[in-house]
């Protein structure tokens, strides 16, 4: 649980946004031996910097302590029914043993599909969430690119990126900041929706502690 919650509130590459902002080093030297306009940002100094990021984290902080409450209270379940058949084990017909430990098997199937199932929640109310940030941040850097004529913004902040050197003149990050901070609010953060319905049973994983032990079939 630990792991996606960390996924869901970690820094997001403004370039996975700006599709079409990048392009390969070849593209980027015609561009200058033709005389294009070109210019870049640092997008980990914006996202650091952008109007609403730490109340959009904050929000996302606060609806996953929901996830982790269901995935803690289920793991310890599941532990327990795993320690009462480690316990009871010695007194149990050969009969007994299997059926119970088919039914922790079943139980344990279902607790993985709820910890995907979450994690899959998680990860598309982390878009819903920043959605708006990244749409403002896009905006702005467009306007700034067809105000002052730029044919293109590049990302220097990417870790993917190409750019390995450039004239520091031409870095419009400061600029961009400036012009978030002066902007219009974002929309609103759509209000987070009802968990998916569960299956019965324990299903999750506790919060930082290891996959419940399967009992010794042997």
């Amino acid at each position: 649980m630990r792991s996606f919650v960390c996924a869901a509130l970690g820094a997001l590459a403004i370039s996975t946004v700006m599709a079409g902002a990048a392009v390969a080093q070849g593209g980027s030297v015609a561009a200058a031996a033709g005389g294009l306009k070109i210019a870049f940002v640092n997008s980990q100094k914006i996202f650091a910097q952008v109007p609403g990021r730490t109340e959009a984290e904050a929000q996302m902080q606060k609806e996953m302590e929901a996830y982790r409450a269901e995935v803690q209270k289920m793991g310890d379940s599941l532990n327990v029914i795993v320690a009462a058949y480690n316990k009871a084990e010695p007194t149990l017909s050969p009969t007994a043993k299997a059926a119970r430990q088919k039914d922790i098997q079943t139980k344990e199937s279902q607790y993985q599909q709820r910890v995907s199932q979450l994690e899959q929640q998680a990860q598309q109310r982390q878009a819903e969430v920043m959605r708006p940030i990244m749409q403002q941040i896009n905006k702005v850097i467009e306007q700034i690119r067809a105000e002052d004529g730029y044919a293109m913004v590049f990302d220097a902040g990417n870790q993917a990126g190409v750019v390995v050197a450039a004239d520091s003149t031409l870095d419009i990050t400061d600029k961009v900041i400036a012009r978030l901070k002066t902007a219009p609010p974002t929309a609103a953060t759509p209000p987070s929706p009802a968990p998916p319905t569960k299956p019965a049973g324990p299903t999750d994983k506790p919060t930082g502690a290891a996959r419940p032990q399967t009992p010794d079939t042997q």
